[in-house]
């Protein structure tokens, strides 16, 4: 949310050249950034609620993360390395710990 506030506030904080895959402006890229970090903040709320939603959102951005992750390995081997070990972390936590606190609220412990 912060990188897409920059590009939005800022537009020649980042650099957009013409060779870029993706042709958008830095507005642009600032918007969609801002907006898909709020919703990934926002799904971090419902994870602590054990919301089957929040945590499937969250699946999918470390999915996403470690994608991305991937894509920036030759360029950034030990960084792309600590991310996917991250990503694969976040996933295990959510799938395997997902519903441990629907389970605790159904025993009275929360």
């Amino acid at each position: 949310m912060l990188a897409g506030l920059a590009g939005i506030i800022n537009p020649d904080a980042f650099v957009v050249t013409k060779d870029n895959l993706v042709k958008v402006s830095t507005s642009t890229w600032g918007w969609w950034h801002l907006v898909i970090g709020a919703i990934v903040f926002f799904s971090g709320f419902g994870v602590f609620t054990g919301n089957v939603l929040a945590r499937t959102i969250g699946v999918i951005a470390a999915i996403v993360s470690m994608v991305s992750a991937f894509v920036w390995m030759p360029i950034y081997p030990i960084w792309g390395i600590t991310i996917v070990a991250i990503d694969f972390a976040v996933i295990w936590a959510l799938t395997v710990h997902g519903r441990d606190i629907q389970k605790a609220e159904q025993m009275g412990a929360m």
